[in-house]
């Protein structure tokens, strides 16, 4: 079984840094794809980034510019590091592997940002 553990979470002021990580209990370079979901309250889980084994990346229109996803395979981790962070970031973030669609997910982090 598969554990995906996020870290990094937290409040922060509009404008400001996180940088998420997901440690994955086994190697991620077995998952074709890797990725961060949030999800705020009242919506639905929504996809933020994904990245593949080949270094495909896909990134929502709301966060293009401004979130980057990285992979670590040797730590076995994946990050996002989020910049000019706005107040509708604000959600729990979940870590997702998997083959294609998310087959694993963590139990996710809450980002608040908010003056």
């Amino acid at each position: 079984q598969v554990q995906l553990v996020e870290s990094g979470g937290g409040l922060v002021q509009p404008g400001g840094s996180l940088r998420l990580s997901c440690a994955a209990s086994g190697s991620i370079f077995s998952f074709n794809r890797m990725g961060w979901y949030r999800q705020a309250p009242g919506k639905q889980r929504e996809l933020v980034a994904t990245i593949t084994n080949g270094g495909t990346i896909i990134y929502a229109d709301s966060v293009k510019g401004r979130f980057t996803i990285s992979r670590d395979d040797a730590k076995n981790t994946v990050y996002l590091q989020m910049n000019s962070l706005k107040p509708e970031d604000t959600a729990v973030y979940y870590c997702s592997a998997g083959r294609f669609l998310p087959d694993y997910w963590g139990q996710g982090t809450q980002v608040t940002v908010s003056s």
